[in-house]
């Protein structure tokens, strides 16, 4: 994975793991949040009835 990709999943993980923190969120099925891949957070971010998961970068 290049240096950008992964430097923009980190980020957008960070983003979601913070915003589920916020909403009261810390383990999902005995698994910390930081263990949990991006989609995993993504989709318990929906299932929380957070709107869409946040977009940090948008790119061309």
């Amino acid at each position: 994975m290049s240096e950008l990709l992964q430097e923009a999943v980190h980020d957008k993980r960070q983003i979601l793991i913070d915003q589920l923190i916020q909403s009261g969120v810390y383990k999902i099925k005995n698994k910390h949040l930081y263990e949990m891949s991006l989609s995993e957070l993504e989709k318990e971010y929906l299932n929380i009835g957070l709107a869409e998961p946040p977009n940090q970068h948008t790119y061309m």
